[in-house]
């Protein structure tokens, strides 16, 4: 009896519990503001980044990194899309702008620039620039102290003479380095050049002048008439 409780006290001392080689466990901690913590680019699924952006929308991002690398510029989202929707507006207006001025004809043109009332009378389009009375609508404009519209139906009596003498080919669609290029004599060709930009920088640059201003403009275009044959 004494020799079996030894021999099950000596294969119970040879059992060897192995040590927890894992460290110390600690309690995981209680993730809280989930919405907080997983926020921005790298969590959200929706957001289309590479080829899929166009090359505008590519530019500004590389923008907002190449700022935040080295100066260390932050802009939050909504400000950058607020920045980069500006941008657009500004750009879009520009393109805008040169449409106008560049593609459409006069008789548009003058919807968009000041001292234009009587511009209806001019139907340029509809009506050959020899049919209207120029004349009148000149002495119009400048009894009603128009001297930027006198300047206009000037330089549209210039236009009008020179078809008149079959200088140039007048059609309403045409520009002025149109004529310029018609203009064979040189000396007449130059002084048209100078008239044109004259013309362009009082009416389209929307220049104010005084009477004394208008007097000095009208005995230039008269230089030009005394070279006419």
């Amino acid at each position: 009896m004494t020799t079996s409780l030894g021999v099950a006290q000596s294969v119970k001392d040879t059992l060897v519990v192995p040590e927890d080689s894992l460290g110390n466990l600690y309690a995981r901690p209680e993730l809280k503001d989930l919405n907080r913590t997983y926020n921005g680019e790298e969590f959200d699924y929706n957001v289309k980044t590479g080829e899929s952006q166009n090359l505008i929308a590519r530019f500004f991002n590389w923008l907002n990194m190449w700022l935040s690398d080295t100066f260390g510029i932050k802009i939050s989202p909504e400000a950058f899309n607020v920045i980069q929707w500006g941008i657009y507006i500004v750009f879009s207006g520009l393109i805008l702008y040169l449409i106008i001025r560049l593609l459409i004809n006069e008789r548009i043109e003058a919807l968009f620039t000041k001292g234009s009332t009587a511009i209806a009378d001019v139907e340029l389009s509809t009506r050959h620039i020899e049919q209207v009375n120029l004349d009148e609508l000149l002495s119009e404009a400048l009894r009603n102290g128009e001297h930027r519209l006198a300047v206009r139906f000037l330089f549209l009596k210039l236009l009008q003479r020179l078809s008149q003498k079959q200088i140039i080919q007048w059609h309403f669609e045409k520009t002025n380095s149109d004529y310029q290029q018609e203009i064979q004599e040189p000396r007449l060709q130059s002084r048209f050049k100078e008239l044109s930009y004259l013309y362009d920088y009082v009416w389209y640059g929307e220049q104010a002048l005084d009477k004394s201003a208008f007097d000095k403009v009208r005995e230039r275009f008269g230089k030009m008439d005394q070279l006419l044959p």
